[in-house]
């Protein structure tokens, strides 16, 4: 459930209308509706309650939005971070840094020692090099870093292959079979506190089995692991839980998926933990535009042009993805079209051949289902500016992401005198 709703024939985000935002901010902008993130992150903390020991961390990849994440932070999640601009984001929003686990395949020497000196959590170890690299910086510096191994179970998640992590040819963490060996070899390293293991198959999981077939392989290894001597106290399970991103669409509940868990991981002893993102964001959010014009051509469907583009929204140029298009304010008509971008590039395609409510020049309309990688992975292709992001809180708003125009990116850029 969202709180994007119409009333009185205007789609409201909770209860305000959006084109009160559209007339005060601007389109393209992205809004977030904050009882819907609220909710959510309830929903999901609620449903892994009856597990024992639990360590929820918000895929801050997801939506690295500073209100967004202090409103995480305020419904007790810790952070999931892949680099070191997300890394200082989750400090900035006051998040804990005990409560941050630092994963991705490439930290740098620099990154590392950024952990160490936030002292977080936990890093998610993505190789044995790695491993060796972390520990040799700890062990100079006299500290200790707590780490999880992540394994590469070869599960196929039945994903889009973009977004599938835990088959042997992706590039992330380390093959299970060898999972052992390196462990071992990793925890009698000065400065490695060898803790647990990892494992995150991939995004947008929409059956529970992949899940299921992969976990029961971390169970296996822990055995594998106790056996040999080693300790293991902790056990990251990722995140990737899947969302309906078309209308109408039913996918397995947190609390389905909980109850998978509890059964799966009933005698391994250890604390759980989770890295949600776009389960808690991804329906919190919609992305508001404006119709440009209507282009007919003869014999096909009409294009309707939008001011948001693929440099804002990337997920379906870049996977093909769905995202509902519906007006602000529908006439009750429908129509057929291509809904495209103003971008010169035939990829800046949101949908062909789409039943939708019918628009003209100048209606507003949302692309739902934005509230995840969205405005994170935005760019300024064609010289366009950054995307503005609005969160709604009842009849309140404020704008959390301020619209960057093309003039303040180039006033970054230098020319050299020699081209003078």
């Amino acid at each position: 459930m969202d709180h994007f709703q119409y009333r009185d024939g205007v789609l409201h985000a909770e209860d305000l209308p959006l084109s009160a935002i559209a007339d005060a901010v601007g389109t393209p902008v992205y809004i977030y509706s904050r009882a819907t993130l609220e909710r959510h992150a309830r929903t999901f903390a609620q449903a892994l309650s009856i597990l024992p020991r639990v360590h929820i961390a918000f895929a801050i990849k997801a939506n690295p939005n500073l209100a967004v994440l202090r409103l995480m932070r305020r419904e007790g999640f810790g952070a999931d971070v892949v680099s070191g601009g997300e890394l200082a984001r989750a400090l900035a929003a006051g998040m804990p840094a005990q409560d941050i686990v630092f994963s991705g395949v490439g930290k740098t020497h620099a990154e590392m020692i950024q952990g160490l000196e936030a002292g977080i959590g936990q890093f998610n170890l993505e190789s044995e090099e790695e491993g060796i690299e972390l520990a040799a910086i700890a062990a100079a510096r006299g500290q200790t870093a707590h780490c999880a191994l992540r394994v590469n179970p070869d599960v196929d998640a039945r994903t889009h292959a973009k977004i599938s992590t835990g088959k042997a040819e992706n590039k992330f963490g380390v093959p299970i079979d060898r999972a052992v060996e390196i462990y071992t070899r990793l925890a009698a390293l000065p400065g490695l506190d060898m803790r647990g293991v990892a494992v995150h198959i991939g995004s947008q999981l929409v059956e529970l089995e992949p899940f299921e077939i992969a976990f029961e392989k971390v169970g296996a290894l822990i055995a594998d692991l106790r056996a040999a001597g080693q300790s293991v106290t902790h056990a990251d399970l990722g995140g990737g839980l899947g969302i309906p991103y078309k209308a109408g669409e039913v996918f397995r509940t947190p609390a389905e998926y909980a109850m998978m868990v509890a059964r799966v991981t009933k005698d391994w002893d250890v604390t759980l933990m989770f890295e949600p993102g776009r389960v808690i964001c991804g329906n919190a959010g919609v992305l508001l535009t404006r119709v440009i014009r209507v282009k007919r051509s003869s014999n096909q469907a009409p294009f309707v042009v939008v001011d948001a583009a693929m440099n804002d929204l990337a997920r379906p140029a870049m996977y093909g993805a769905w995202h509902d298009f519906d007006a602000v304010e529908p006439r009750g008509e429908k129509m057929t079209a291509h809904i495209v971008g103003p971008i010169c590039e035939t990829g800046d395609t949101f949908a062909m051949n789409r039943e939708i409510d019918a628009v003209a020049t100048g209606d507003l309309a949302v692309f739902r289902s934005a509230g995840a990688y969205g405005a994170t992975m935005a760019s300024s292709y064609n010289s366009r500016g950054f995307v503005a992001e609005v969160m709604v809180d009842g009849d309140k708003w404020a704008v959390v992401a301020d619209r960057i125009e093309p003039a303040a990116i180039s006033a970054a850029e230098r020319v050299p005198n020699w081209l003078d």
